[in-house]
């Protein structure tokens, strides 16, 4: 059951999805307004979390990966077509695809290291490519999966936004039309819009995570989304080597030289998810590839040292 919290000018709603603590500001001081947008966001991203997490076994995704052939719906035709245009851009880098190696990977901070043999099996079922993909009619090869967790919340963000400002859109009340709020899923944002007295919601970022401030903020957001990737918190380490949970599907092993963490700000948070999981695995030439994206980011490398590009405040 969502709460709801009132702060010094907004109302905070607060749930549980997705393994994050989410929470939905809002730029008002009507409660009941407030409370409605919180269930409404609260039944988006549960809606989302039930139809693709993989730990269902009555939803679409678990008819795909038991190999059934599936006509999907137009919603999850968007995201295989989306999954497929990024597993394009990244020269394969990005696949969704890649989670059966989580067979072999487990990040428990343990020195647990799985044998090239373990991993060399597996690759056999990684691979867009392999997948039978014709918009709307899906196909797996016996033993593939396909995992939405790299862009999951993200959209969840994105999609409970829209929700938002569609409700709002339709208020009645003029004040009520131009609420502004901010969903946090887990330190993935997305923004509706400025606030009442134009300003943006106050943003930092602490250790490569963006979090919310009402103190000195690195920057306002007004409208987009941000979203956080990195490997800071699992990995594994034996004998002095650190192996970090971003895998490349291409070989099966983490990618080396990657940074603990990349933020970005983006025109949505699914684009901000997309390009710091991207620069990740780019591993010791993420900054490059951010740059050439002109988007604000945060890089924060496991020696401490972070480098950002923030072209307003």
């Amino acid at each position: 059951m969502p709460g709801l919290e009132r702060r010094a000018d907004y109302f905070v709603g607060h749930f549980e999805a997705m393994a994050s603590n989410c929470e939905i500001l809002i730029d008002t001081d009507d409660d009941h307004l407030a409370q409605e947008i919180t269930h409404l966001a609260a039944t988006e991203v549960c809606r989302i979390e039930q139809k693709y997490s993989r730990y269902q076994d009555s939803n679409i995704l678990h008819r795909i990966n038991r190999g059934e052939a599936v006509r999907v719906d137009e919603e999850t035709a968007r995201l295989l077509d989306y999954a497929q245009q990024l597993y394009q851009l990244s020269e394969t880098r990005f696949d969704i695809t890649s989670g059966v190696l989580r067979r072999a990977w487990h990040f428990d901070g343990s020195d647990n290291i799985p044998s090239a043999t373990r991993i060399d099996a597996l690759l056999p079922l990684v691979g867009w490519e392999k997948v039978h993909w014709h918009h709307p009619h899906i196909q797996l090869a016996q033993g593939m999966e396909i995992d939405f967790g790299g862009i999951g919340k993200e959209y969840a963000a994105d999609r409970a936004a829209l929700s938002i400002r569609t409700f709002v859109a339709g208020q009645s009340d003029t004040r009520a039309r131009s609420t502004s709020v901010l969903v946090n899923l887990g330190g993935d944002l997305a923004v509706t819009g400025p606030r009442k007295n134009g300003n943006g919601w106050q943003v930092g970022v602490n250790s490569g995570t963006a979090t919310l401030s009402s103190q000195a903020a690195d920057f306002s957001l007004r409208q987009g989304g941000v979203a956080t990737s990195g490997d800071a918190n699992r990995y594994l380490e034996k004998d002095g080597v650190r192996y970090g949970h971003v895998l490349d599907p291409r070989t099966g092993w983490p990618v080396e030289g990657a940074p603990a963490s990349v933020t970005v700000v983006a025109a949505s948070c699914t684009d901000a998810g997309m390009l710091s999981t991207m620069a990740l695995l780019h591993g010791p030439t993420a900054e490059d590839f951010l740059r050439k994206q002109d988007v604000p980011y945060w890089c924060q490398w496991h020696n401490g040292e972070i480098f950002e590009r923030i072209p307003y405040s």
